[in-house]
């Protein structure tokens, strides 16, 4: 096939690389998208949507569980697990089938196949049939990244695995310990105690979710251990073997006993997908298997760009999209705002869910700010008696001298679908003032958001 020429074409087709690619044809640029494997990447089809579908299920076993305090009688409830999964399976299909027509819609050309940088401004990619070129001014890399793996434990679908392998279980383990208590370490956590597995956690932090409010990540603590969770913070693997079928693995740290598992899932972090793509001829840096970008996502190789988790922290989804928008419409000569690494929600779904955006306390302290905190719990807000979601509290973070929102964090049902308005606020630069004069709709538990910031300035009503 002779060299295919196109205005921009985009490496990955993710939430980062798909987006990129849409709204590069929206701007009018003939646009391609080359992806080796699955159309809306590890997200969608590994990682955050069939992840989430897991988790409702457990959700709709727990509310089964406990339907007699809400004065309904029911059969116990039993997980179908097979049926469970390919719910999830199923849910990924439909989004991928959504995705593709979201390509042909938006008349971007989808290349099937491995793409490498050779030389500028021309990609080659290798396909199931054959080698061929592709070349255009602005190339933008979006392959993602990967579990990370550690010595001695590669997956095996068995014994050890990945995220990938507990997506797709054949059986519940009786006993799983998994490595790594950040967000995927505790929503599997979550999910798998709620299919009745023993479930144990370890990280080498001092607790989990470390980057998280303190007092939100002791507030979740506290509910997994409640629910029979055990939980080993401070604590590094210092070996793993396997004896007769069983995983014996030695902690070193605040504990030092042996666990036992039948399976360990490791959750222990990612690494950026930088192999194979040819960067070692380019003015491409590459720093902790992550490309160095600037605020507008370029590389130091002219016309070659960055995006998404293979661009660093944070490693999310919308994190990704947003990079992309900013970076194609920059590319068009449009005039977008730089990220604000800050103003990016971070949202975990556990049982209870924790959303965040901005500084934690801890992190306004170490600045050198002088804050306000306020904080509200559940428990005294009416919709979430009336639900049965009592648990967990809003908490805020201001800047005692302008106002300014700093940070904004909550544990609780539904939390993850209540952090946008904070999110919002910090993109408006709203203070306190508009805060306190918003009307929030009652009965709902976003009233706890404002009753929080309320009660950062002495003013809380119902607390």
């Amino acid at each position: 096939m002779s060299e295919i020429k196109f205005d921009v074409i985009v490496v990955g087709g993710g939430p980062g690389g798909y987006v990129a690619a849409i709204r590069a044809s929206q701007l009018g640029l003939r646009t391609a998208l080359v992806e080796k494997a699955q159309l809306g990447g590890v997200c969608l089809n590994w990682g955050c949507i069939p992840t989430k579908a897991l988790l409702r299920s457990a959700d709709v076993l727990r509310l089964i569980g406990n339907a007699s305090s809400f004065g309904i009688e029911v059969a116990a409830a039993r997980p179908d697990l097979k049926a469970i999964v390919k719910r999830s399976r199923d849910v990924a299909a439909q989004l991928y089938r959504g995705v593709s027509g979201l390509m042909k819609k938006h008349r971007v050309q989808v290349f099937n196949g491995h793409a490498r940088l050779d030389g500028p401004q021309r990609l080659k990619v290798t396909g199931e049939k054959g080698d061929f070129s592709l070349s255009a001014p602005h190339i933008i890399l979006a392959t993602g990244a990967r579990a990370r793996v550690l010595p001695g434990m590669e997956p095996d679908g068995k014994h050890f695995w990945t995220y990938r392998q507990a997506l797709v279980p054949d059986s519940v383990p009786k006993r799983l310990v998994i490595i790594g208590a950040g967000a995927i370490g505790v929503e599997f956590a979550s999910f798998y105690h709620a299919l009745g597995a023993q479930v144990s956690l370890v990280e080498m932090a001092e607790r989990i979710l470390p980057i998280e409010d303190q007092e939100i990540s002791a507030h979740v603590a506290q509910a997994l251990t409640r629910d029979g969770i055990r939980l080993y913070t401070g604590c590094a693997l210092q070996s793993s073997k396997v004896e007769q079928g069983i995983v014996q693995l030695r902690l070193e740290g605040k504990s030092n006993e042996t666990l036992e598992a039948d399976v360990v899932l490791v959750a222990a972090g990612i690494v950026g997908n930088v192999e194979e793509l040819g960067l070692e001829s380019t003015g491409v840096k590459v720093q902790h298997t992550h490309v160095l970008v600037d605020e507008f996502c370029r590389t130091g190789e002219p016309g070659v760009y960055a995006i998404g988790d293979l661009a660093g922290a944070p490693w999310l989804a919308h994190k990704a999209s947003h990079e992309a928008v900013l970076c194609v419409e920059k590319i068009a000569g449009l005039n977008p705002h730089p990220l604000d690494s800050r103003s990016v929600p971070a949202c975990t779904y556990s049982h209870p869910q924790v959303a965040s955006v901005g500084y934690t306390e801890a992190q306004a302290r170490s600045a050198g700010k002088t804050i306000r905190v306020g904080k509200f719990p559940f428990a005294a807000n009416g919709k979430a008696i009336a639900m049965g979601a009592t648990e967990g509290f809003v908490k805020v973070v201001f800047d005692a001298a302008s106002g300014e929102l700093l940070g904004a964090h909550m544990v609780g049902e539904e939390v993850t679908e209540m952090i946008q308005g904070y999110a919002i606020a910090r993109g408006l630069e709203t203070t306190e003032a508009e805060l306190i004069d918003s009307i929030l709709p009652h009965p709902t538990m976003s009233e706890a958001m404002h009753e929080a910031v309320l009660a950062a300035y002495d003013r809380a009503l119902h607390g």
